[in-house]
């Protein structure tokens, strides 16, 4: 319950949405009429100034409810509280006010876990200081309450429906430039296959007739020119929205180390600095994923230990823990990302748990990327 409470807390507010979006205007056109009508035609309505004042006065919130939805909240609950406790009652009393249960949707649909914390503080003051001053019966506040969560759930429901929908965009994108990679080492390969077999035919038709040695260099040039123009289109669609500063790589590791408990042993054996780019950036970003598996699911481990050993042909990465056994199923997503990275350099990616405690990621990758 404890890790539940936490990662609610530190759950981060979605995509950046619209500060706010035609819905709004409409709303706010449509709202601030009705409740001047209603304050100005209803005859059992007590404090009629102040209760059009304070009605009219809290739809303009409706504006900024997805870019502070917290503040939004803190502003139409804590008003309506301030106005009860000055006129001694539940105020105020319109039927339009019903909008403001789309501050407690918003919320949870664009806040972050922190705010939807103190959010719902907020309203359970309200309605528990409204309780206890006798200003709802207790049916209302039950009844309030059941709304008030429905709302929140519907917000948390779309909130996540909205996660997972941009996830498998990501997905899609990322099968994308797979598949762009893929093509980028066939083309290239082809190429490179052309102008070797033109190098070889120059060199054998060198002393016998030179005319036949030019034309093969002139069409390994072309060869080459035509695979720089294709691997730079391909490189530059890989490259979108990316990061385009070096990344980590094996010397790197020793950042992992300067976290937060359980410790984190690094060992680097061998020559790591000599390794291609692919596959020292691969290393460290294995060893991340298995380290940050590790934190998340490795219960009352007290060391985690990633060690590289660098040889002539191979790289082998070992991350291991002694925490608490974990039940071997399906493989997460992580574990199935880190597959797929080692293979697309030709190694392998496997992960069990250990014969007595922990649990144990092994990854073999050549040394030259294939």
């Amino acid at each position: 319950m404890l890790e539940l409470l936490r990662s609610v807390w530190r759950e981060p507010r979605p995509a950046p949405a619209p500060p706010r979006v035609w819905r709004d205007w409409v709303l706010v056109g449509v709202l601030v009429p009705v409740a001047l009508l209603e304050g100005l035609l209803r005859p059992d309505l007590s404090w009629r100034a102040l209760s059009v004042i304070v009605s009219t006065g809290l739809v303009a919130t409706l504006l900024w409810r997805r870019s502070r939805p917290l503040l939004m909240v803190v502003v139409g609950f804590g008003v309506a509280t301030v106005v009860s406790l000055v006129v001694g009652a539940d105020f105020p009393k319109q039927n339009v006010l019903v909008f403001m249960v789309l501050l407690p949707y918003s919320l949870f649909r664009w806040g972050s876990g922190r705010e939807a914390v103190l959010g719902v503080a907020v309203i359970a003051g309200k309605i528990g200081l409204s309780s206890v001053l006798g200003y709802l019966t207790p049916g209302d506040a039950l009844g309030g309450v059941v709304v008030l969560a429905f709302v929140m759930a519907l917000g948390a429901v779309f909130r996540f429906r909205s996660r997972a929908r941009v996830r498998e965009l990501d997905q899609v994108k990322l099968l994308e430039r797979e598949r762009l990679a893929r093509d980028l080492h066939d083309t290239v390969a082809h190429h490179v296959s052309a102008m070797a077999i033109r190098a070889q035919a120059g060199i054998a038709m060198a002393n016998s007739d030179p005319d036949a040695a030019v034309d093969a260099l002139h069409l390994i040039d072309a060869e080459a020119a035509r695979a720089l123009d294709e691997m730079r289109g391909m490189v530059r669609l890989l490259r979108t929205e990316a990061d385009l500063s070096p990344g980590p790589r094996v010397a790197d590791l020793e950042r992992l180390a300067s976290r937060t408990r359980p410790p984190i042993d690094v060992e680097v054996v061998g020559d790591a600095g000599g390794l291609p780019s692919p596959v020292s950036a691969a290393v460290f970003r294995l060893a991340q994923e298995a380290v940050t598996n590790a934190r998340r699911h490795a219960k009352h481990a007290t060391r985690i230990e990633v060690r590289v050993v660098v040889d002539e042909s191979t790289v082998r990465l070992r991350v291991s823990d002694d925490g608490d056994l974990r039940q071997a199923g399906s493989p997460g997503f992580g574990l199935v990302g880190m597959i797929e990275r080692a293979s697309l350099l030709g190694g392998t990616c496997e992960a069990g748990p250990n014969a007595g405690r922990g649990w144990t990621v092994t990854a073999v990758l050549p040394r030259a990327a294939s």
